[in-house]
């Protein structure tokens, strides 16, 4: 087998675990009393952050993911997603911060990694933001980005 067979192999592995974890994540914030259209929301932006950031360029599980935020809303998510503003950061932090709780709560994290994500969000999400303002803006020459 050829590495790109091997990948393949394992992202499918992933992406099996990830459906369930899906499910479970989209039970988890139901029983939070969220709107329907709330909970989607949620599930869609966790969806595109577990199977296709996190399977990009090498295999990552979800769990794994907690320790990525800064690549992907600073960076990623800015050039890969046609729909990224300020107000999809936005979303997906919080969709983020939602997700791994629940990946606390059910033991897949420990308190430290939820506690170190939520204080990068804090001292990041002004960096984010405002390098999506710089993205999004024809003046900007993009090597004044990163």
């Amino acid at each position: 087998m050829d590495e790109y067979e091997i990948y393949e192999i394992e992202c499918k592995k992933i992406k099996k675990e990830n459906r369930k974890l899906l499910n479970s994540f989209r039970k988890y914030l139901s029983s939070k009393k969220l709107s329907k259209k709330t909970v989607d929301k949620h599930v869609s932006n966790i969806d595109f952050y577990i199977n296709e950031f996190l399977l990009y360029e090498e295999p990552s599980k979800a769990k794994e993911g907690v320790n990525k935020l800064d690549y992907f809303l600073g960076c990623w998510f800015i050039r890969k997603a046609m729909w990224a503003s300020v107000t999809s950061i936005k979303e997906n932090i919080t969709s983020l911060k939602h997700f791994y709780t629940y990946m606390h709560t059910i033991g897949e994290i420990d308190f430290e990694e939820l506690n170190a994500m939520k204080e990068e969000i804090k001292e990041s999400k002004d960096e984010w933001l405002e390098t999506i303002r710089k993205y999004d803006d024809p003046d900007t020459d993009f090597e004044d980005i990163w």
